[in-house]
């Protein structure tokens, strides 16, 4: 990675307009930036769950499995995001999308940045769903809440 770092100038043609981190950088504390108002997601487990802590809208694009799944959950079950449209062959079989791939098209991706980045009543109640959802998850880890409970007893229960 550093010959590619250095081989081609990228660390000089980002200069004074990014930020280049070497080595491990937490994605939790980057993604969770006030810079960071949207985001496109592959609906991954869970990256799909820090963004709902994070209260962010995503934009989804599932490329295999349980994705397609969560892609649902996302869009359809919370409404707090918008679907690329990701295409799959019809013949397609569990376990074999590299074989048959999938297609995004460009208008799909136009589209759905404009549905959650554009002007709108439905941007902003989708906006308003997930920072609920946040309030949500955060009340879940306090004292008191149900995921605090649950671990409380897990480790009461590991300890006996």
């Amino acid at each position: 990675m550093e010959k590619w770092l250095l081989g081609d100038g990228f660390e000089e043609r980002v200069k004074g307009r990014g930020l280049l981190i070497r080595g491990w950088a937490s994605q939790v504390l980057i993604l969770s930036h006030p810079a960071i108002g949207r985001f496109l997601t592959h609906c991954g487990w869970n990256l799909t769950l820090e963004r709902i802590c994070g209260g962010i809208p995503m934009i989804t694009m599932p490329l295999f499995d349980e994705q397609f799944f969560n892609e649902k959950l996302i869009v359809q079950v919370l409404e707090i995001g918008v679907r690329v449209g990701v295409e799959v062959d019809a013949v397609m079989q569990w376990g074999e999308e590299e074989k048959f791939g999938v297609l995004v098209r460009r208008e799909n991706v136009n589209e759905a940045v404009d549905k959650v980045m554009g002007e709108g009543e439905e941007k902003e109640k989708r906006r308003e769903r997930v920072r609920k959802l946040a309030k949500m998850a955060k009340k879940a880890i306090e004292e008191g809440g149900s995921s605090y409970l649950n671990i409380t007893l897990l480790l009461e229960d590991i300890m006996q």
